[in-house]
């Protein structure tokens, strides 16, 4: 059986090292193993919680596809699609929002930050908090169930949200599944030799805080500027230097081999400066970012050829997507009148069997009988002194009918009791 991978990114602003390094990489990598069937999407719905520019969302969009197959995803391989071009995603979140507890969203981590900001600010704690902000968790849960992905490659700060996914799911199949697990549980796919990756001033690289260094905008020269500008100690060169928990010593490690690592610190403890350590960074990123980046000018140049690679992607998605939510929406109830009326005629016939009776009598000990369809004895116990052998007992007998030695009384003929006990094995 293959396993499902599900990926995306919000289509707001530029990408940068930390998005491929956090996301795309291993994302990409994951896909191309063997039975690995791999779901990459633009977020574009999310955007909408973090921005009203519509000039902006669309121009974003636009270069995180390029991104994605400049990066080295291959379309005929996985599902890659835009969020928006799937009309059952939003459909899915109102399922799943109905099942949903507001007392989880409240320690969803961008609430909580959101609230802190604003009474930091003297404002009401929710004065900056939209429905979406405050939802965004349930979309979340609903792009990953959707398709039933069983690993999603995320950065440590989103792995509460994959555990909310699967807090609502367990919710929704306890609810609505009949003992079937409508949805898998999904996994967090975290890298666990890299942390988050730094940003210029040693913080995680985040467009909030104005430390990125961008993936393909701005050119080779963009790339060495952003280098140029990490904050490292003032050791001089010739003078040894501890690269332990130097932003720049992590993002030479986010790109190297575990041999490059190690004579890059040994370099900067034998006096390497920082000046020639961080064209050597440059470098590192350059080899690999550089051939990518061409690729991305050229499908930046070339929309039309991201459309019809998105448009296939889509069909595909909604192929899965479509029936998928149609099982969904009969689980809760929304079906069709003619649907419903022969599920109650196929719940009268299953509620028409035979059935097992288990009580107490005064006393003290436990029994039970068989009852016909229609009501009418057809077994009854002998007292047990612990209710769990009376169980026992009513276990084996549906599941072997009736045995040698089984402490009952007939109360008719063998034939009527054996065929009741058969009703029972054929469920």
């Amino acid at each position: 059986m293959s396993h499902r991978v599900l990926t995306g990114i919000t289509t707001t602003g530029t990408l940068h090292l930390g998005n491929y390094v956090g996301a795309i990489r291993p994302a990409i990598e994951a896909s191309r193993a063997p039975g690995v069937e791999s779901f990459f999407f633009m977020a574009d719905f999310h955007a909408l919680i973090k921005c009203d520019e519509p000039d902006r969302i669309a121009r974003s969009s636009r270069a995180i596809a390029a991104t994605w197959l400049a990066a080295g995803l291959d379309p005929q391989r996985v599902t890659f699609y835009r969020q928006s071009d799937i009309p059952e995603i939003p459909e899915l979140t109102w399922l799943l929002n109905c099942v949903t507890a507001k007392g989880q969203m409240n320690r969803a981590h961008a609430y909580k930050a959101a609230v802190d900001a604003a009474v930091a600010a003297g404002e009401e704690p929710d004065a900056n908090v939209t429905m979406g902000l405050f939802s965004y968790p349930v979309l979340m849960a609903a792009d990953i169930l959707m398709f039933n992905a069983h690993r999603v490659p995320v950065g440590k700060d989103q792995v509460q949200h994959i555990e909310m996914t699967r807090d609502i799911a367990q919710r929704f199949n306890h609810l609505f599944g009949q003992g079937e697990a409508l949805f898998t549980l999904p996994e967090a796919q975290v890298d666990a030799e890299m942390e988050l990756l730094p940003g210029l001033d040693g913080r995680k690289m985040s467009k909030s805080y104005d430390n990125v260094i961008p993936l393909f905008e701005g050119g080779a020269q963009a790339l060495k500027d952003a280098v140029a500008r990490i904050v490292t100690d003032s050791r001089l060169p010739g003078e040894p230097k501890e690269p332990e928990g130097q932003a720049l010593v992590t993002l030479y490690d986010a790109f190297a081999t575990p041999e490059q690592r190690a004579a890059f610190r040994a370099a900067l403890r034998g006096g390497l400066g920082w000046g020639e350590a961080k064209q050597q960074l440059v470098a590192q990123i350059e080899g690999q970012i550089g051939p990518m980046r061409a690729r991305y000018d050229e499908l930046m140049a070339h929309p039309e050829q991201l459309e019809a690679i998105l448009q296939a992607g889509a069909a595909r998605a909604r192929a899965i997507a479509g029936p998928f939510l149609q099982r969904l929406r009969a689980a809760v109830g929304l079906r069709p009148y003619t649907s419903t009326a022969a599920t109650a005629v196929a719940k009268t016939a299953k509620a028409a069997l035979p059935v097992f009776k288990q009580y107490r009598e005064a006393d003290g000990k436990f029994y039970f009988k068989l009852l016909s369809a229609g009501g009418e004895l057809l077994l009854q116990s002998q007292g047990f002194e612990q209710g769990r052998e009376a169980g026992q007992w009513v276990a084996r007998l549906k599941r072997e009918g009736l045995v040698a030695g089984a402490p009952v009384q007939r109360e008719t003929d063998e034939a009527a009791i054996a065929a009741a006990l058969a009703a029972f094995q054929d469920e």
